[in-house]
């Protein structure tokens, strides 16, 4: 493999690692979305 080939596949390697990385750590510290409690919601309902 020539130098040329082995840069191209460096900086491909390191840079698809760099943004999984990235878009990881911004999964991770995004708050969790508030879910609503459908079984509390459903209270004023009568059961059939």
């Amino acid at each position: 493999m020539n130098t040329l080939a082995l840069s191209v596949m460096l900086f491909t390697m390191i840079s698809v690692t760099v943004v999984t990385i990235y878009f990881f750590i911004l999964v991770l510290k995004t708050p969790p979305r508030p879910e609503p409690d459908s079984y509390s919601e459903n209270d004023d309902e009568p059961r059939p």
